[in-house]
């Protein structure tokens, strides 16, 4: 009977071992798995490629300083009351405070002097010459269009310059001269403003006209200045032979248009031509031209001196 019961079990564990093993019930994903699985294995795609890519260290440009902030001229200027005679020498191109880089051009409209000759220069903040044209130009009361390419350099990444441009007479005096402060810049790009109304003379002087003849040791004057800064502007009379006859100092208060009225006297024996002339300087040029010295502006007019 044992040994019935021993057979029994054998067999059944033999048939319990061939039958085929059923797999186990797969636990389901949570609903937000496989999003989660795409994030993670696109971060570990960047993570991949941020460790594969060469570090680079980023290029630190040095730019220029930014431009201090000035009132750039509108292309249809606004004059004052009483000045709207077109300048000598009139710069159309670059306005004031235009911000330039090498090269540039300068346009302007030039009544050349009796000498028929012409300076333009281009000064550094200090006043020294970075460049500069001497050339002959026909005599023309209303002007003549001149082009100039100024190529310059400079050692600071900016630093303020004039463009100036001035004429004389045939006798080697001053005719006129004029200035426009702009921007010099190293690197960057070319900023041009319009001229606005520096295309006007800054001197108007009432009913007054070319060789006008003056009696009795005095030239009257009356009118409106308009000046480049708030330094005094000196009138002279100057005789052919470069002599400056007599000289009256004009105050300025601030650089905004202004009247003047003022009597240059005068001591002569003969009729003797002169020329009338107003100048001011600008003290930022701390070098000074041996020939124009700091001179920023200069009107000029022939009158007749009688004893």
């Amino acid at each position: 009977m044992k040994l019935r019961l021993i057979l029994l079990a054998s067999f059944l564990g033999l048939v319990s071992a061939c039958a085929p093993q059923s797999s186990p019930t797969p636990t389901p994903f949570p609903p937000d798995y496989l999003p989660t699985a795409v994030v993670l294995t696109a971060q570990a795609a960047f993570a991949t490629s941020a460790a594969l890519t060469p570090t680079t260290v980023p290029v630190t440009e040095t730019l220029p300083p930014p431009v201090p902030s000035l009132e750039i001229p509108s292309p249809t200027p606004t004059l004052a009351a009483g000045f709207s005679d077109y300048s000598q020498i009139r710069i159309t191109s670059p306005g004031p405070m235009s911000s330039l880089t090498s090269p540039f051009i300068m346009n302007a409209i030039i009544a050349a002097g009796e000498s028929d000759k012409i300076q333009v220069d281009l000064l550094g903040e200090d006043g020294r010459v970075l460049q500069r044209f001497i050339q002959k130009l026909e005599r023309n009361p209303l002007g003549i269009f001149q082009r100039f390419e100024f190529d310059f350099e400079i050692r600071a990444v900016s630093e303020a310059g004039y463009i100036r441009i001035s004429t004389k007479d045939d006798f080697g005096r001053m005719q006129a001269l004029n200035t426009m402060p702009v921007l010099l810049y190293s690197v960057g790009t070319t900023q041009v403003n319009p001229p606005g109304n520096l295309i006007y003379e800054r001197v108007a002087m009432d009913g007054f006209k070319e060789k006008t003849e003056f009696f009795s040791g005095q030239v009257p004057l009356k009118g409106r200045i308009w000046p480049y800064n708030d330094e005094p502007v000196f009138v002279d009379l100057v005789t052919p032979d470069g002599k400056i006859v007599s000289t009256r100092v004009l105050a300025m208060s601030g650089s905004e248009a202004q009247p003047f009225e003022t009597v240059l006297p005068y001591n002569i024996t003969e009729p003797t031509p002169a020329r009338l002339t107003f100048r001011q300087d600008n003290p930022l040029l701390s070098l000074s031209d041996p020939e124009l010295g700091k001179l920023v502006y200069v009107y000029t007019v022939e009158v007749i001196l009688n004893p």
